[in-house]
């Protein structure tokens, strides 16, 4: 596959409100935590648009707000103010069994620690998100275990399989429900060089066959050079 434009210089200020065919896009979003006595605010005024089949890197020093921004950008967590709307939907106002139909037609996860379920095989974990909505597909299935390669692993359990196969696994069960959007918090961070050089590539690979936009929270200089386009925060702010 020949790698993606690297734009590293596009890290942008850029408001939704100038993308209006964008396939997500968030409006002023803030969000507070409570610390003790203290309410922090991490996440401040912030405006974002991913377009259909892009893929974007957030990319910021630990604390910067990288992994609440996409928390609140694939809705699972709600911000204090603004709104984030995915296909011309918004998202913020609705409630969790709402929410919840939408991730599992439109969305894929894929998160640094995996969360393989643990009693469930290389084949079941990837056909879960089928399974839960009801919608087996066994050739699905099949055609993402030999993509990422776990032909050979698909009875094993995750206890039986190495950090990389773990995490390949992850990525094939973000992808099969064919999401219009996958997120993903530090993917590559618990592998070493050659699975995080795999996953990467998988990633891209897989979401060249479906078309699947890609929002990446990601330290890896590398990871971010594949990139349609890098957001840079600081402070809980988007900077250029």
């Amino acid at each position: 596959m020949t790698p993606l434009a690297s734009d590293l210089d596009s890290a942008t200020t850029i408001t939704p409100a100038s993308k209006p065919s964008a396939l997500l896009t968030a409006i002023q979003l803030n969000k507070t935590v409570q610390v003790g006595e203290q309410k922090l605010s991490i996440i401040k005024d912030v405006d974002i648009y991913v377009n259909a089949g892009e893929f974007v890197v957030i990319m910021g020093k630990s604390g910067s707000g990288k992994s609440t921004l996409l928390a609140l950008l694939a809705a699972l967590d709600y911000p204090d103010s603004g709104s984030v709307e995915l296909a011309g939907q918004t998202l913020s106002n609705l409630d969790e069994d709402a929410l919840a139909v939408i991730r599992q037609r439109d969305m894929g996860f894929v998160f640094q620690s995996f969360h393989l379920l643990p009693t469930l095989t290389v084949a079941e974990n990837i056909a879960f998100p089928l399974d839960i909505a009801r919608r087996p597909n066994k050739a699905r299935v099949n055609e993402l275990i030999e993509a990422v390669d776990l032909g050979h692993r698909r009875d094993s359990l995750p206890n039986q399989l190495s950090g990389g196969e773990q995490q390949r696994t992850a990525v094939a069960r973000a992808l099969v429900s064919q999401p219009k959007i996958v997120f993903a918090d530090e993917p590559t961070g618990n592998l070493d060089e050659q699975n995080a050089n795999q996953v990467m590539q998988l990633l891209l690979d897989l979401r060249q066959k479906t078309g699947s936009a890609l929002v990446v929270v990601t330290h890896d200089a590398a990871l971010a050079e594949m990139a349609d386009r890098v957001i840079t925060m600081h402070d809980g702010r988007i900077v250029s």
